[in-house]
């Protein structure tokens, strides 16, 4: 038994989405057996576009009944059935998550139409309702109004079920393990499928083939599955217009993560957001005290003349400072760690030998504050960077030159490297941007050891 439903609704992304009409016919495989339809309170205002779009008003649903009034007969109908609607994701979880909201669990097994046209019915230009109906001949009356547009998917429906190979396709697509009412209305599986479970960067495309969101991942398969789990308004409008997927193995996250920024950089994809934003450094920087003791503090580079080192967060700069606090035997009080205590007690340095409390020399506490400003200046220019190849055939590599981010590559491992003249061959030259130079520098410093001079 089926329940083939439709909803409008307010149009405030998935979470903040209000139900406005919902229409419910039950089909037995043969013929509809109930119906329930309603208009529904949504207990907030319709925006004007939507009205436009629907005809639905407030004057339309202010004596309508609230959800929660509808909510005995929408699970009485819906009992033991099998949801099904086009685009199934974007109906089922707004009707989730209402009822979630008033206190109700929904669960039901799920079929999207959009996905079982792609499989049974190929070779349309557009699988939306208006446009495959009209390609099939089925009538569709009061178009964007929940009962015409759930009537016109029962029509399709019922051609999908007596489609060639529907059986096969039916039972494939209610297989739980089949992820098939996970993956978006618009990507065929064999996309998801070919996705490797390593580290590299991955592509969403759209229908013409336009790249609309670059990401990084140290296993692709896992984190592209992630976005079709993610129920933000976000995801799920990224995963709509979702047609095809591309990958491109890394071997490893660092240069993953350098090639998703460069990539995001050149495609420009619409949404990608964090790496459009311009990036806010922080400087490490020194000053002496009345007392003569020499400090250790981070601010915005524009209020720090003359930083010893740059970063690129609060968190990070604070772990800078913690690491120099560390290794040199300096003071958190003195390195701004902790603020306002007379003397330090901070939970996870203890190496202070007592300069917050008059038992150490200001002269060797400055020693040391100035060791660990000249181990930040000793730092090699040129660098490489090994890392994890593609394969076991191979080694990764990232080069840096003068302190700047010069570019990636994968050489063979058989392979002798000496000198550094020996990676050109290897080398995909890249730009050096405070994007790249962030990704460089945050990796050096949680992998010290990673980096040779050659």
């Amino acid at each position: 038994m089926y329940t083939i439903i439709d909803i409008e609704t307010t149009g405030n992304g998935i979470k903040g989405n209000r139900i406005t009409e919902i229409s419910i016919f039950k089909y037995d495989g043969h013929e509809v057996v109930d119906e329930f339809t309603s208009l529904v309170n949504p207990e907030c205002a319709i925006p004007a576009f939507i009205t436009g779009l629907t005809g639905i008003d407030d004057d339309m649903v202010r004596n309508a009944p609230l959800l929660e009034e509808l909510i005995p007969q929408i699970v009485e109908i819906t009992k033991d059935t099998i949801f099904v609607a086009h685009s199934v994701n974007f109906d089922y979880n707004v009707i989730k998550n209402e009822f979630k909201l008033l206190g109700h669990d929904f669960s039901r097994k799920k079929l999207c139409t959009v996905r079982l046209s792609r499989k049974l019915l190929p070779g349309y230009n557009s699988y939306s309702l208006g446009k495959l109906t009209a390609a099939l001949g089925i009538p569709l009356t009061d178009r964007h109004r929940a009962r015409g547009d759930a009537h016109a998917t029962v029509l399709l429906f019922h051609k999908l079920l007596r489609a060639e190979h529907s059986d096969t396709v039916f039972k494939q697509f209610l297989n739980s393990k089949s992820q098939e009412a996970t993956l978006p209305p618009g990507l065929p599986k064999e996309e998801y499928l070919k996705l490797p479970t390593t580290a590299g960067v991955y592509y969403f495309k759209d229908s013409k083939g336009k790249i609309i969101y670059i990401g990084k991942a140290k296993n692709i398969k896992k984190r592209v599955l992630g976005h079709f789990y993610d129920k933000k308004t976000k995801q799920i409008t990224l995963c709509a217009e979702t047609a095809s997927l591309d990958f491109e193995e890394t071997g490893n996250e660092l240069i993953a993560l350098l090639k998703e920024s460069a990539e995001i950089k050149h495609h420009y994809p619409k949404y990608n957001s964090a790496q459009k934003r311009s990036i806010q450094q922080y400087g490490i920087f020194k000053y002496e005290d009345r007392n003569g003791i020499i400090h250790l503090a981070f601010n915005k580079i524009k209020m720090t003349p003359n930083p010893v080192a740059i970063c690129y967060s609060p968190t990070e700069a604070r772990q800078y400072l913690e690491t120099l606090c560390s290794t040199f035997e300096l003071c958190p009080k003195y390195c701004h760690l902790q603020e306002n205590v007379a003397v330090c007690s901070h939970y996870k340095i203890k190496q202070c030998i007592g300069i917050c409390s008059d038992l150490e020399m200001v002269q060797e506490y400055n020693q040391r504050v100035e060791d660990a400003l000249q181990s930040i200046k000793e730092v090699e220019a040129t660098l490489v960077i090994r890392t994890n190849g593609r394969n076991t055939d191979e080694n990764g590599f990232v080069i840096i030159r003068e302190n700047n981010y010069a570019g990636y590559g994968f050489a063979p491992t058989d392979v002798a490297i000496e000198q550094i003249e020996d990676l050109e061959l290897f080398i995909t030259p890249q730009k050096n941007t405070l994007e790249t130079q962030r990704i460089v520098e945050s990796y050096l410093r949680k992998n010290p050891d990673s980096a040779v001079s050659i």
